[in-house]
Formats: C-alpha cells, sequence, structure tokens
C-alpha cells in the first residue's frame, strides 16, 4: 500500500480534462473503538434538494472511526468483516481506482473497461509521484469478465467491485469472496459519492472520505456562486455507435448540481442517467455550453455531424472538447475534481 503525500490543487490541459489533484487527509489510526456511525444520518434537506446522494447508505458501513480493525462492513451484498487494514487491494469496477488513489492506496490489481485503458491517463497526470506504482499494477481481466485465477495470485486482502451492469454479480461475488474479504458497492454515476464513503468504510478511512467530500461540496458550491446569470451546461458524449446526452442522475451532472449550474431542459431528467439520441435529435444536445467527449479521443465523430454546426453553443465558440474518461467513464472522486476543474475554468 502506497501512502500520498498531501498535494496541492494543480490544473491540467483539456487533453486530460484539467484534473485538479485535491489534498488528501492523512488520516491517523486510533485505538479506539465505537459503535457510533460515524457517517451521520442524512440531512433531510440535502437529501431532497440533491439527487446524488451525499452520506453513507442508510444501514451500510461499520460504524467504526477511522483506522480501526477488525471491522464489519454491510455493504450491498452482505457483511464482510475485516480483521486487518487492507494492504493490497484490487478493484473491479469503473472508477474504483481513481476511489482508492483519492484515499491514499494504490491497487495491487484492476480491471479495465471496454476500449479503455487499465489506468487512465488523468490518473497518471494527477499522481506522477506513483507512476512506477501504477505500472505495476496487474491487469485482472475486463470489469464484465474479471480473472478469478490472476485476483487470487496476487494474495489480495481485500476486492471491491460494484453490482451495477452485472447479471452475474452475485455469483462473482461469492466466488471473489472464497478469495479474499469482499465488499460490493451500487455503482453508477448517481451513487458515486456513497460507494465512496463505503469503499473508504472498507479500508478504514471513512472520516478521510468524508472530508474529502466536505472541501468538495464547499469548492463546488463557491464556483457557482461566482457563476454570472444562469447558463445552461450540457453534457454529450458519443462511444461507439451512441451518442447520448446527460442528465442530472449522471456523474458529470451531479456536479453541476453541486454548483448549482442550471441544465437544458432536454437534460433535466432524473430517472435515467443519460439519453441515447440519434443525429437527428442533436439539438437535445444545445445549452449555452457544451462538454463532449468521445471514447477514442476523435472529436469529428461529433463534429462531422450535419447539425453540429448550428448548435447555439458551437456559434458561440462554447462547445468544449473534454477527457471522455474523466467526464463519462470514471465515477471516482478525482475525476469530480477534474470536471469541476473544466467548469470552472470555463465558466467562471
Amino acid at each position: 500500500m502506497t501512502i500520498l503525500l498531501p498535494a496541492s490543487h494543480r490544473t491540467m490541459s483539456h487533453g486530460i480534462a484539467a484534473v485538479i489533484t485535491s489534498t488528501l487527509i492523512l488520516a491517523g489510526c486510533t485505538a479506539e473503538s465505537t459503535t457510533e456511525n460515524v457517517s451521520s444520518a442524512p440531512d433531510p434537506v440535502e437529501s431532497t434538494e440533491y439527487t446524488t446522494p451525499r452520506t453513507m447508505p442508510e444501514g451500510k458501513g461499520s460504524g467504526e472511526r477511522d483506522g480501526v480493525f477488525p471491522r464489519t462492513v454491510t455493504h450491498f451484498a452482505g457483511e464482510t468483516t475485516l480483521e486487518d487494514e487492507p494492504e493490497r487491494v484490487v478493484v473491479i469496477s469503473t472508477g474504483q481506482a481513481d476511489a482508492m488513489l483519492s484515499l491514499g492506496i494504490v491497487p495491487v490489481g484492476s480491471t479495465a473497461g471496454d476500449g479503455a485503458e487499465m489506468i487512465p491517463q488523468y490518473l497518471y497526470e494527477t499522481y506522477p509521484q506513483l507512476k512506477d506504482e501504477l505500472d505495476s499494477v496487474t491487469h485482472v481481466g475486463s470489469r464484465v469478465e474479471p480473472e478469478l485465477e490472476s485476483i487470487a495470485n496476487l494474495d489480495p486482502d481485500l476486492i471491491v467491485l460494484n453490482l451495477a451492469g452485472k447479471d452475474d454479480a452475485d455469483v462473482f461475488y461469492a466466488d471473489a469472496s472464497e478469495i479474499a474479504p469482499t465488499v460490493a458497492t451500487q455503482g453508477t454515476g448517481l451513487y458515486w459519492k456513497q460507494d465512496f464513503l463505503l469503499l473508504a468504510d472498507a479500508v478504514g478511512k471513512t472520516e478521510q472520505a468524508q472530508g474529502w467530500l466536505d472541501d468538495y461540496h464547499a469548492d463546488a458550491a463557491a464556483f457557482g456562486a461566482r457563476v454570472e446569470g444562469a447558463p445552461t451546461v450540457s453534457f454529450l458524449r458519443k462511444n461507439g455507435d451512441r451518442t447520448r446526452v446527460f442528465g442530472i442522475a449522471s456523474f458529470s451532472g451531479s456536479v453541476a448540481e453541486d454548483a448549482g449550474l442550471s441544465r437544458p431542459e432536454a437534460q433535466s431528467f432524473t430517472d435515467e442517467t443519460s439519453v441515447d439520441i440519434s443525429a437527428e435529435l442533436l439539438g437535445q444536445a444545445d445549452g449555452d455550453w457544451i462538454f463532449y467527449g468521445v471514447q477514442g479521443g476523435d472529436d469529428t465523430e461529433l463534429t462531422s455531424l450535419g447539425l453540429w454546426p448550428s448548435l447555439g453553443a458551437v456559434e458561440k465558440g462554447q462547445a468544449v472538447s473534454v477527457d471522455d474518461d474523466v467526464f463519462y467513464l470514471n465515477v471516482g472522486p478525482t475525476a469530480a475534481r477534474g470536471v469541476l476543474s473544466v467548469l470552472q475554468e470555463e465558466l467562471a
């Protein structure tokens, strides 16, 4: 396990989504044990104002303070007891390497998403001091088909995954639990904050994660207060044969919500993460600003569409190409800082 030293915020080019590294809080271990849940109950006002949950899921977690082991973590596939602080973590799902790095932990193994790198470039650029350790992370299969033998060969003491989009998640969870203690989060961009807190609980760093979120929320609100008027921000992605706009209940949508930014009417939905659109319906992607990403990086897959030049944001020069990994593929804290950085650079 590698512990990260505190780093100051830094902004990068749009090619890597201007990722900002947040200052990491190094929480000391304590021998004091308590049954009091360190994550307070959801504030009733907060839970009705924000689409993305900001607190530990009800009934989940261990209730232990940071650094206290053993602990029994209640999660989305059951309960898991961790006798000692994990040192060899394998991550299965999108965004979990990001989350672990945000907590100062370099995983020993990771899967890779379809058409994506195992360790996204933005993580290399955010944590350059960890290049050698990141290069040493072992590939353990794809997100949808993790390789149990490769995982077992790493002798992990914790495996983490999310349940979203996995038809056989219960089977994999049972198999993984035979190898090492395994913790399952809910998954999807809508739940990235609660999943971050649950992952942090598994490694004994819940208070550290909550401190990270508190700082991030304060920074997002302060940025939003500096934005003049009420410009609408649109989120558009092209991956393969799919063109989608993203609503409030999405990862990038949650960052916009945290900053109090307005969304186009066509993207104000909260019942889905995204909506597929055809080339003829590209107008649904319009707004005062468009932040668009293309998996693979070929922007012409969007900019060559017939209706592209007619979009208002394009006409005003306010269509911004962004890092697809940061805005649309990964759903971790470091990526959230990256999204916030780009929005801030353009709007504030």
